[in-house]
């Protein structure tokens, strides 16, 4: 399936989210999609009794690295910062990342079909930082260039970037699972080698080099 066939299903993904169920496919015509079910908020009775900041404290102490996730798009590019990424699948070549229901950016991204993972270095804070915020020209003097599969943005100075077309996006709770099959990646020959940026309870890090 091509970048257009990829778009028209996030496309499509998107405008089922929070619209009233459809009446049955008719049994007459076995090529119809079968109706999307409607989505609904967890009712209270059905929520877990976890103290939500007692959840974000301790699976604070998962250490990550950062990514920016970049698409392309006629209205220029979007971009986020994701922590929550991972690799998913060898044959075929996946990669997943999750992404907040409540995302101004991921619509974009769903549009474009499309997506680049940017893995950050030790070194690059603020230009996370900059792709965390809400709003604005995220890409204003940010370099970058058009990776090779998709044409997302490939950001200047990053150890590693990964190019993908949206596989597929299934509901996790608040959140989005976003899996994309792999087309083109790559590291950076001229990386000096200062590690990953991570993140760990609330605050940024770096790898310390180890005892000798």
């Amino acid at each position: 399936m091509g970048h257009a066939g990829m778009a028209a299903t996030a496309v499509r993904y998107l405008r089922s989210v929070g619209a009233p169920t459809t009446a049955a496919t008719p049994a007459t015509d076995p090529s119809a999609p079968l109706p999307r079910p409607s989505l609904r908020a967890v009712r209270e009775d059905e929520r877990a009794p976890l103290d939500p900041a007692a959840f974000r404290s301790v699976l604070g102490h998962f250490a990550s690295g950062v990514t920016i996730i970049t698409a392309p798009g006629e209205a220029g590019p979007a971009g986020f910062a994701c922590q929550s990424f991972a690799s998913l699948s060898l044959d075929p070549p996946l990669v997943t990342f999750m992404v907040a229901r409540t995302s101004t950016t991921w619509p974009r991204i769903a549009a474009a079909g499309v997506f680049c993972v940017n893995i950050l270095g030790a070194e690059q804070r603020e230009l996370c930082l900059g792709f965390a915020v809400s709003g604005g020209d995220k890409f204003a003097g940010v370099d970058c260039t058009k990776a090779p599969a998709t044409g997302s943005p490939r950001l200047a100075g990053v150890p590693a970037w990964i190019d993908c077309t949206i596989q597929a996006v299934h509901t996790g709770g608040d959140h989005l699972i976003v899996v994309g099959r792999v087309e083109a990646l790559s590291t950076d020959a001229t990386d000096a080698g200062s590690g990953p940026l991570l993140f760990h309870r609330g605050a940024f890090g770096r790898l310390s080099a180890p005892d000798a």
